[in-house]
């Protein structure tokens, strides 16, 4: 059996506006990644995707704030220890991250070798920039990367060149857990598939342990992700293996996401495209029941009522009070 590299429980984070208001965006968040397992997590803009990857990493910087929960790393609950432990020995080594806007994580007034040379010394004080530059060869000739792009500045670089950058910079302390958010956003087809593989290569070669793969595309999650999340206003709406999301969505908003991809995979669906009517609810107030309800065609008063806790179907959850037969009987009639 796998081991867990992550184990997240009950996470609960909000926002705080400047007029003292709470925005709820991370609810009641429970995760389990496993070594060798790519888990990825989708859902419209909004939904709280990249807060969570915030959270995960321990980034509690105003207006963002850890209200409860725990986020137990290789044994280890990051919550419960102090700022300069988490940056010296967990963030980069056990936790890396890439950035949303990968592409502007570059300082434009650093050449990249100096950067990556920062990343090695807040870990190894000791080494020497020999050491280092072998260190960064190494890893760049791994991931295919030219060594010309080291003493590079990031706007001599293209985009796809930025992108993959990152991710070598990320990824150059062998972090056992990989947060990579929304990766292949602003990409052409071509760099998205240059990303993936890279992301692929590193986990295949042991760089990386796990890897929570963040996308708002359901089509890229099947030929990325072992297995998938699909979170709606702060909650995880339904979890399972990739086939058993793609293929035989049971929640409500899961259904209606497949419903809406504008590149069905083949042999996917032969429905017709479907819009999702209405927009996210907004999180400063959470009404109670369902946080779908409002924009599902199917809801009743009483998903409306009291709290929607997730039910198991087999290793799989959902969050609906419907039985996983009576879902699917309401499905085929549409």
């Amino acid at each position: 059996m796998s081991a867990e590299t992550l184990v997240v429980r009950d996470l609960y984070t909000h926002y705080r506006t400047r007029l003292g208001e709470n925005v709820y965006a991370v609810s009641g968040v429970s995760l389990t990644l496993k070594e060798g397992r790519v888990l990825g997590i989708a859902g419209e803009s909004g939904c709280g995707k990249s807060t969570l990857a915030l959270s995960l990493m321990g980034f509690y910087f105003p207006p963002l704030h850890y209200k409860s929960g725990s986020i137990v790393i290789d044994g280890t609950d990051i919550m419960a220890i102090d700022y300069e432990t988490l940056r010296t020995q967990f963030l980069g080594v056990q936790i890396a991250y890439i950035p949303q806007a990968a592409m502007n994580a570059l300082n434009p007034t650093r050449r990249v070798i100096d950067f990556m040379a920062d990343v090695v010394r807040v870990h190894q004080p000791g080494a020497s920039d020999a050491e280092i530059r072998a260190m960064v060869e190494q890893r760049f000739e791994a991931l295919h990367l030219p060594k010309r792009v080291l003493p590079a500045y990031p706007c001599e670089l293209s985009g796809g060149m930025k992108q993959r950058t990152v991710i070598a910079v990320s990824t150059l302390l062998n972090p056992k857990v990989l947060i990579a958010d929304e990766p292949t956003s602003a990409l052409d087809v071509t760099s998205q598939k240059a990303v993936i593989k890279m992301l692929r290569d590193l986990m295949n070669e042991g760089f990386v342990k796990s890897m929570i793969f963040i996308t708002h595309e359901l089509p890229l999650l099947y030929h990325v992700a072992d297995d998938i999340a699909v979170m709606y206003a702060g909650q995880l709406v339904e979890s399972g293996t990739a086939d058993e999301i793609i293929m035989g969505a049971v929640h409500p908003y899961s259904h209606a996401l497949m419903g809406s991809i504008i590149v069905p995979e083949e042999g996917m669906k032969d429905e017709k495209l479907k819009a999702i009517p209405g927009a996210p609810p907004n999180l400063k107030k959470v009404l109670p029941g369902c946080r779908f309800a409002d924009r599902c065609p199917y809801a009743e008063d009483k998903c409306r009522l009291g709290t929607i806790e997730e039910r198991a179907l087999g290793a799989r959850r959902y969050r609906c009070w419907r039985e996983p037969e009576a879902l699917k009987e309401i499905y085929s009639h549409e």
